[in-house]
């Protein structure tokens, strides 16, 4: 006899019946496993290309009470995410004087994101990670060594270097760091960003890292970004590189000015064109554009339309309506 905390359970996994049986609906990572760079695309175990809709979370030093299985859960349900975005805020007040704090902060993300079957990006949020190498290889390596078998964990290990050299700085940074993961994870996606906070893929496109599983990551913020940065991006993809945008904004690029609802909409429809997953920037009740939430938003979730700011609004509907 099936109890009714077990029936509710086998409901709340699935949402078809057939034959007196119970069909799991398919998660994101169940649909697609491992995914990995093959040319300019992102694909998945099938050999098909796999465009994903989903958030980034805000610095984790800065905006902790989002970090919740609560508001994952939420995200996938609600929002229907397919991927989510830990940002470890590596600065002041973040990992670097507090390694083992953000780590557990991360982690219970990353953790529920596994648990509900989306895949999960993290993001070492650093604008000088060339500076801080020896702390994030220590950090990547604990990463790997933890999540290295779960399909659903994608590393980032240069959030949006600053105007500094690719040549000389980014790409033997990006090198060594990869090196290190391999070494624990040799299958998983690395995601590496590019000069001029990760706008300068054309440039890391021609000077490429020889590691058969990366891409790299495009940043915009549609009211700052416009047609010159898709131009660049369909260099970096001519080049044969792979991309995927994991920080995005619907206002300008300082976080702040009018949601510009048109730039939006112009670059959804060239993500959707050339098939690049994407994650809004992000959970956060900051009084900033950029941020889907309006302050004092639950911290597990559970958002009505009134808790959401005009950009929430907007992104919601985008994710929502995302090809899975």
């Amino acid at each position: 006899m099936i109890t009714l905390l077990c029936f509710a359970t086998l409901l709340a996994a699935s949402s078809v019946f057939d034959d007196g049986g119970v069909q799991e609906v398919p998660t994101p990572v169940s649909k697609h496993g491992l995914l990995r760079a093959k040319g300019r695309r992102i694909v998945g175990e099938h050999g098909k290309s796999v465009s994903l809709a989903g958030n980034s979370f805000f610095w984790s030093q800065w905006m902790p009470q989002y970090y919740t299985p609560g508001v994952v859960r939420w995200l996938k349900n609600d929002w229907k995410a397919g991927i989510v975005r830990v940002a470890v805020g590596v600065g002041p007040g973040g990992y670097l004087e507090h390694p083992e704090a953000e780590t557990a902060r991360v982690s219970r993300v990353i953790d529920a994101a596994i648990a509900e079957g989306l895949y999960v990006i993290i993001d070492w949020h650093d604008h000088k990670a060339h500076q801080h190498e020896a702390q994030a290889t220590a950090f990547f390596q604990k990463m790997a060594t933890k999540y290295g078998r779960k399909a659903n964990v994608i590393y980032e290990i240069f959030n949006e270097p600053e105007k500094i050299s690719w040549r000389d700085q980014v790409k033997p940074y990006s090198e060594r760091v990869i090196a290190a993961i391999r070494a624990i994870d040799k299958d998983n996606l690395i995601l590496v960003g590019s000069p001029s906070w990760s706008q300068d893929v054309d440039i890391a496109a021609a000077d490429p890292i020889k590691d058969s599983n990366v891409a790299y990551t495009l940043h915009f913020y549609a009211g700052t970004h416009k047609e010159w940065l898709r131009a660049k991006a369909e260099t970096a993809m001519a080049k044969g590189v792979a991309l995927l945008v994991s920080e995005w904004g619907t206002c300008d690029a300082n976080g702040n000015g009018k949601v510009d609802v048109a730039s939006t909409n112009e670059w959804m429809a060239f993500l959707k064109k050339h098939e690049i997953s994407h994650l809004n920037w992000s959970v956060a009740d900051k009084v900033e554009a950029a941020s889907i939430l309006k302050p004092g938003a639950s911290s597990e979730g559970g958002w009505k339309a009134a808790d959401l700011t005009e950009s929430g609004e907007l992104v919601r509907t985008i994710v929502r309506g995302w090809s899975k």
